[in-house]
């Protein structure tokens, strides 16, 4: 029976910001008890991080364990565009990554490493093969929200559940999930969604009978109904919430990021120099490129709001155009508000100058918010965005849900009316109150003996040949 310390597991995940986060949270997790931990992606990763000046090494504090990052090649150059041209990128990936990343594992085990699980990312639905094919046991790390997993999980296996996906408005009856529209659906679902995404989510549920753990970056306190309702169809492991120790009020034990982005340090000496709960903070993630009419809309509601705000805009140094004239200008002169192409997300949702998180919903950023006990202003766009938003307004109860007008352009007024809600409102008192139970759940189902602390153990008895000791 092999040790605890002798347990080495093989991570595969998508080089998307988005997507390496959770997938390194959960190696960092393994590694702090003794599993030795492969994290391995596909190597456009490595050139954004050395032209980011960013380490592709990590350092172990104070635990057997050890964590290492590998590359393999998609089949594309390091300058294709990725993120605007996903379809050609998933296809080519599909098409060389298979052999690609069996060359590795193959180099992997000639030099002595032994592989107890391989843990993929759900979106690259052909890694359970390449694992079945090296006889490695296959789990996945589900990066989405629960309810995202179930709703995919009865779209594809009983379709008759969505019988009219053309009415945003129309009302579903799913087991687990109470109250949704079909506007609240992640896109890919959606007749409207390209097709390649639509394929992604079928192949996804179709390979979950060749992996044998579903881990999941949630809590079960957060998503008890749906986590309970899937128990008899396919079982989730709620591990999360998958943040950086620093969000939980605690040491990191392994130094290192794959962050693919340099974070502007300023933003943070710019936090430090306003009032407590003063400071409105945007950011859309790393994929959602804002429009000029919106960036417009944010903009003057900034400016009449007269409050001071934190604004991250991906490329922002190239878009100056795209503000209203002499915006970043009058900013910079009085200092009341910082506009940045990119910050450290975790350390600006802690800083007490934040009074709201005006988001696009993505679900790093939502656990992230929870954890960090900050009431949000909910825009969703795409894909889990709109369950996402569904769960932070109705079923959280920490935010507001900022909406399109018909003609699908962002006005001032709603921008204004949602931001002054949840700062000033009649019910921004209970969102914050809200927000702190939430973040209190978060934070103990980690700790010991908490229900994700709990998973995480079992997990690794389960893949180190342990019986498991605990009832989950």
């Amino acid at each position: 029976m092999e040790s605890t310390e002798a347990v080495q597991v093989i991570m595969v995940t998508l080089s998307m910001q988005g997507h390496m986060n959770p997938m390194l949270k959960l190696a960092k997790m393994l590694v702090s008890k003794g599993v030795h931990v492969t994290l391995a992606t596909n190597d456009v990763a490595r050139k954004r991080m050395l032209d980011s000046k960013i380490s592709t090494n990590f350092t172990t504090i104070n635990s057997t364990g050890r964590l290492s990052l590998e590359f393999f090649s998609d089949g594309l150059s390091h300058e294709f565009d990725r993120e605007k041209d996903s379809g050609t990128f998933l296809a080519s990936l599909k098409a060389n990554g298979p052999k690609n990343l069996s060359n590795l594992i193959t180099d992997l085990k000639a030099n002595g490493n032994q592989f107890s699980c391989l843990i993929t990312n759900p979106f690259i639905p052909w890694v359970p093969g390449v694992a079945t094919e090296h006889g490695i046991p296959c789990g996945v790390l589900w990066i989405q929200s629960a309810t995202v997993f179930a709703i995919y999980y009865h779209f594809i296996k009983d379709p008759d559940l969505f019988p009219n996906l053309e009415n945003p408005n129309g009302i579903l009856e799913l087991p687990g999930i109470p109250g949704l529209t079909v506007g609240d659906l992640p896109t890919f679902m959606l007749p409207c969604s390209p097709s390649h995404f639509r394929l992604l989510v079928t192949e996804f549920i179709s390979i979950l009978d060749k992996v044998k753990w579903v881990l999941g970056n949630s809590v079960h306190e957060l998503e008890e109904e749906t986590v309970n309702s899937l128990e008899a169809v396919k079982p989730v492991y709620s591990i999360g919430p998958l943040v950086s120790p620093s969000l939980l009020g605690k040491e990191e034990t392994i130094e290192g990021s794959v962050d693919m982005w340099r974070a502007a340090d300023s933003c943070i000496e710019w936090l430090n120099k306003q009032r407590p709960s003063s400071v409105i903070y945007i950011s859309f993630g790393s994929i959602i490129m804002s429009s000029k009419q919106q960036i417009q809309s944010i903009a003057t509601a900034l400016k009449n709001i007269k409050r001071p705000f934190l604004w991250v805009i991906k490329a922002s140094e190239t878009r100056k155009d795209e503000f209203p004239r002499g915006f970043l200008e009058e900013i910079t002169k009085d200092k009341s508000g910082l506009v940045v192409s990119w910050c450290p997300q975790e350390k600006v949702l802690t800083n007490q100058a934040l009074a709201c998180f005006v988001t696009h919903c993505g679900w790093n950023s939502t656990l992230e918010t929870v954890v960090a006990g900050v009431p949000v202003v909910a825009y969703p766009e795409w894909t889990d965005q709109p369950t996402n938003s569904k769960l932070l307004v109705d079923v959280f109860k920490v935010g507001v849900r900022m909406s399109n007008c018909e003609d699908e352009r962002l006005s001032v007024e709603e921008v204004e009316r949602c931001i002054m809600e949840v700062i000033d409102g009649p019910r921004a008192g209970e969102m914050k109150r809200r927000a702190v139970e939430l973040k209190n759940a978060a934070k103990n189902a980690l700790e010991e003996g908490g229900s994700s602390n709990r998973n995480i153990d079992k997990f690794i008895a389960e893949i180190s040949g342990k019986p498991s000791s605990n009832n989950v």
